[in-house]
């Protein structure tokens, strides 16, 4: 749920909201999740299945629901990965500009670098390798990360508070309150999506782990990466002018660097995004294969995906197809950093809205209704509004024709994938 947004689009975060729109859109994202991450947590534990939305969603609704829920989840999960593997390459550069050589071509205007792309494709194949092997490996490679950055970070914010000033924190928003805090709020979702991935490893769990400790799991991931986005803007804004960050290819460091001119604070943010940028990769690659896996264990989509290692006991062909899609999207380059984030928000609050309607619909069916129906009332409204807040065309930040055009796109593509997969499974006259 951390990667290294913080890093490399703080400036964007900054021009929509301002320090105080873009902390207040990242707390009230993060409220909005909670009945939607508590929704989760009970659907895992009644479900433990590594399909997540698809199995929920097959429980009460049509097929088609329950494809298009996994389809749009799968986006959501994969379209990190190339995030990363192109962001890898951008903070490498900051630190060794000869990376910056050698373009290849250029795409709306932002040229492609060879050595970046093979930075990235080292990467990618380095997590492909440590996901094949098999998901305890993965694990371990995750906690380990994970506690680096959060420590590394607290004494990044200590450091910020020490040369820092109110001052630079003037004006507090970039627009008017309202829609300064409505189009941060638009992309929460695509920077906390993660915590409903505690159900895509569900099946690999420990046999000794605690149900209830998905629930843990779900609200402590919503609670500490709400809080590391905020506190990373305040910090930011915090130690530098914030206005004069704006268009800066990396604001955060920028900020550190104008404040304590010197270069070891610098180097100690870049190398807390690069561990935060390998989590993040690794854990989407990880969710992303495990649903394409589900699709096809389901025959939703082709059934030779569901392949699963004899050794390993991974899904190794769907790791493969993964891997090969990132490929693909990595070298579409820099210009598709920002246009990601706007279609993995939707996304993500698509599949989160089937998981809360799917858990609300078996709370009615219960006589009397579940207590938890309220809450998974409140998890529908919260995903509703997520999805329409970019496509209501009065409401500011909405999409535009290029966002439009890549959802149609992945959404055209499952549906082929899909009818192909059915032409398969269906019957030959000569087997009947």
């Amino acid at each position: 749920m951390v990667g290294v947004g913080w890093l490399v689009v703080m400036d964007d975060w900054l021009l929509r909201g301002g320090p105080l729109g873009a902390i207040l859109g990242f707390a009230l994202g993060g409220i909005l999740l909670l009945p939607i991450g508590y929704v989760y947590a009970r659907l895992i534990i009644a479900l433990p299945d590594a399909s997540g939305e698809v199995a929920y969603t097959a429980q009460v609704f049509p097929e088609s629901v329950s494809f298009a829920t996994g389809w749009m989840m799968l986006l959501a999960y994969f379209i990190v990965c190339p995030w990363e593997a192109i962001a890898v390459g951008k903070i490498a550069a900051y630190i060794f500009p000869q990376l910056n050589s050698i373009e290849l071509y250029r795409i709306a205007g932002q040229p492609v670098f060879l050595p970046r792309v093979l930075l990235g494709l080292t990467l990618l194949a380095f997590l492909a390798i440590l996901n094949y092997r098999g998901i305890r490996l993965s694990a371990t490679f995750q906690n380990w990360t994970t506690f680096s950055v959060l420590s590394l970070f607290a004494v990044l914010v200590i450091c910020g508070a020490v040369r820092g000033t109110p001052q630079n924190l003037k004006p507090l928003f970039s627009h008017s309150p309202w829609i300064s805090i409505l189009l941060v709020m638009q992309i929460v979702p695509y920077f906390m999506t993660g915590y409903e991935s505690v159900g895509k490893c569900a099946e690999e769990a420990h046999p000794e782990f605690r149900t209830q400790g998905f629930v843990w799991a779900i609200a402590l991931a919503i609670v500490v990466s709400a809080a590391f986005y905020i506190l990373a803007v305040t910090a930011v804004a915090y130690i530098s002018p914030w206005q004069a960050l704006i268009g800066e290819t990396f604001a955060t460091a920028v900020a550190f660097e104008r404040a304590f001119r010197a270069q070891w604070i610098v180097n100690l943010l870049l190398f807390t995004a690069l561990l935060s940028l390998f989590k993040v990769f690794n854990g989407n690659f990880v969710a992303s294969s495990r649903v394409l896996f589900a699709l096809s264990r389901r025959g939703l989509v082709d059934p030779r995906l569901s392949r699963i290692d004899p050794v390993n006991r991974t899904p190794s062909v769907a790791i493969a197809c993964i891997a090969l899609a990132t490929i693909a999207a990595l070298l579409l380059g820099d210009a598709i950093l920002i246009p990601i984030t706007e279609v993995g928000s939707v996304a993500s609050a698509f599949g989160w809205l089937a998981a809360c309607a799917a858990y609300a619909t078996s709370c009615v069916k219960k006589r009397p209704p579940s207590r938890d129906l309220a809450i998974a009332l409140l998890g529908i409204l919260a995903a509703l509004a997520m999805v329409l807040m970019k496509f209501v065309p009065a409401i500011p930040g909405h999409f535009t024709i290029s966002e439009y055009s890549a959802l149609g796109a992945w959404a055209l593509l499952g549906f082929i994938l899909n009818a192909l997969s059915k032409r398969k499974l269906r019957p030959s006259h000569s087997d009947t």
